[in-house]
């Protein structure tokens, strides 16, 4: 769990750069044919910018390795199932929808996967969230070694910065022409787009815009504000139920005096619980709740602290629909 926090922190949830709202494709055939060439991303190591970078394929790829469970629920929303060979950081809330078959795939680990093992299942394509696509320890290899290796690359464009919850569907149309699934693609975008629908109705309701600021921790008693600058895909799921993110614009560390100072409407926590031995979303809040350093602040006066599944708000998916569904029901039961 602590490796899990560290990383989130120190090395993944932090992506700066340009990135992309949009992504487009050409083909040199009919979308049904191939090759096919997509417009996707590429980082080189140390670099602070993502930059375009197509890939072509001749044929849709036999052998996937998926850096994240929520990269792995799409592909099996998109009939891939067969595709996967293999799958990293299998943690966070699963989709019961597709959780009998996410079961039966390949689980390489609950912690971020290193290139090493991401190479021993031989893919033939590396997909998923951006930030992992790096030479540490934590990290699958640079979309440039890879592609060297022979091994094609798709970076989930809401994963970047500049990427938005509406990404997920750019992604979800590349994939279709990828994989050749388009209908199957276009079949989910539209049962995705029609429960967007009914939360963006709720919130037609909530006239008022709130502050909130995010807390990353396992322990209550152990608190670290995480401004979450440039992290366009997390702010923008929030700023989709009226919630304002007071940090998003700072670039360094926020001090626990200076988030006492802001004072925002409302906390936000990780939840943990869906992890083995995480400590229970209850818990969290609680703790919070009852935190002596935290006591003078709005947020605690009138109990407005909540926990949001990790993977819901850094997952760069369509999962993060059911985070925003679960946190609005919570916080206006009356809507």
């Amino acid at each position: 769990m602590k490796k899990i926090v560290m990383i989130s922190l120190l090395s993944l949830a932090i992506v700066t750069g340009c990135g992309q709202k949009e992504q487009q494709s050409s083909t040199k055939e009919a979308t049904t044919g191939y090759p096919v060439t997509v417009q996707n991303f590429s980082k080189a190591e140390g670099a602070e910018t993502w930059q375009k970078k197509e890939q072509t394929f001749e044929k849709a790829p036999e052998k996937v390795l998926a850096n994240t469970r929520p990269a792995a629920e799409l592909l099996l929303h998109l009939g891939l199932k067969d595709k996967i060979t293999g799958v990293g950081a299998v943690f966070g809330a699963p989709d019961a929808s597709v959780e009998k078959e996410f079961d039966q795939l390949n689980h390489l680990s609950t912690d971020y996967i290193g290139k090493e093992m991401a190479l021993s299942v031989d893919p033939d394509l590396i997909y998923g969230r951006g930030g992992l696509f790096d030479n540490q320890d934590w990290g699958v290899g640079t979309v440039a070694d890879l592609n060297d290796m022979g091994i094609k690359t798709f970076v989930l464009s809401s994963s970047v910065t500049g990427g938005t919850f509406d990404s997920v569907y750019d992604d979800i149309d590349q994939l279709g022409k990828v994989f050749n699934v388009s209908e199957k693609a276009e079949a989910f975008k539209k049962e995705l787009k029609d429960r967007q629908a009914v939360i963006d109705t709720k919130v037609e309701k909530i006239k008022e815009n709130r502050t909130f600021a995010y807390i990353h921790t396992t322990d209550p008693n152990d608190l670290y504000v995480y401004p979450a600058h440039n992290e366009t895909f997390f702010n923008d799921i929030f700023e989709r139920i009226k919630l304002e993110n007071v940090f998003k614009e700072e670039k360094g560390d926020v001090s626990i005096e200076k988030l006492i100072e802001t004072d925002p409407e409302v906390l936000i926590l990780a939840d943990w619980s869906s992890m083995k031995d995480g400590v229970s979303r209850e818990k969290m809040v609680e703790g919070i709740l009852k935190s002596p350093k935290l006591s003078s602040m709005q947020a605690i006066k009138n109990k407005q602290v909540y926990a949001v599944d990790y993977n819901y708000m850094f997952g760069y998916g369509y999962q993060s629909l059911d985070g925003i569904e679960q946190l609005v029901d919570e916080m206006y039961p009356e809507k």
